[in-house]
């Protein structure tokens, strides 16, 4: 797919938010979440839901997400039985939202949120068993800038933000971490793939699901690891 038909995808999805009265509550995963103006919609698209059920979440071990969002996926990293939630964002909205989350489920003692950009306000030397992030992998055109909260949530700029990950993440992986990236084929996966062999990295398709009727596109999970791991 061309850098411009996914952005189409995107900016048409980032408009629904716009147009669509989405604050309030939704049912997701069998569960009911508050949900804050300006802050990615986990209920107009089955992205939050499809990654959520797919990750391996370690039981009784660290999990770390980045771009929480309203915390659908790291409160239900708590209710899994991980021991220790750490969630990141860049908008201060999305960091109350997953506290409003985590307290309505019962699961704040375990849910640190953290107001970040990527790994930012992470202590130095935390790591985790596992590390996520549901991507704005939706690549603009050469010029185009992110200028709200929202808009950080679909789109990325010359792919900074995923080669910030690629290059910081497997610094944050406990021993025998795995690093999680959630995508999709609106992105650049070539970008990416340029990014990660430039890194000695490699990216192994985990799953892949078509979104379709509720989504056109294809929600990918790839695992990130060492080409000589």
């Amino acid at each position: 797919m061309t850098t411009t038909q996914g952005f189409d995808r995107g900016w048409s999805l980032y408009q629904r938010h716009l147009a669509e009265p989405v604050s309030g509550t939704f049912e997701l995963l069998g569960r009911q979440w508050d949900l804050a103006d300006g802050v990615f919609a986990p209920n107009l698209t089955p992205v939050t839901q499809t990654f959520t059920e797919w990750l391996p979440f370690p039981v009784g071990g660290s999990f770390l997400e980045v771009g929480c969002g309203a915390g659908v996926t790291a409160v239900s990293a708590a209710l899994a039985g991980c021991a220790r939630v750490a969630a990141l964002d860049i908008s201060a909205a999305a960091v109350a939202n997953t506290e409003q989350n985590a307290a309505r489920h019962g699961v704040a003692d375990r849910v640190q949120v953290l107001h970040s950009d990527l790994f930012d306000a992470l202590p130095a030397g935390s790591t985790f068993d596992l590390i996520f992030w549901n991507s704005n992998f939706a690549e603009p055109p050469d010029g185009f800038t992110n200028d709200t909260d929202l808009q950080h949530a679909f789109f990325d700029p010359g792919y900074a933000a995923h080669d910030r990950y690629l290059a910081e993440g497997p610094d944050r992986l406990a021993p025998d971490g795995r690093l999680l990236l959630g995508f999709s084929d609106i992105g650049s996966r070539q970008r990416l793939e340029d990014a990660a062999a430039a890194r000695g990295l490699r990216l192994d398709l985990l799953e892949s699901r078509d979104g379709r009727p509720a989504a056109p596109v294809v929600f990918q999970l790839l695992e990130i690891s060492r080409r000589d791991a």
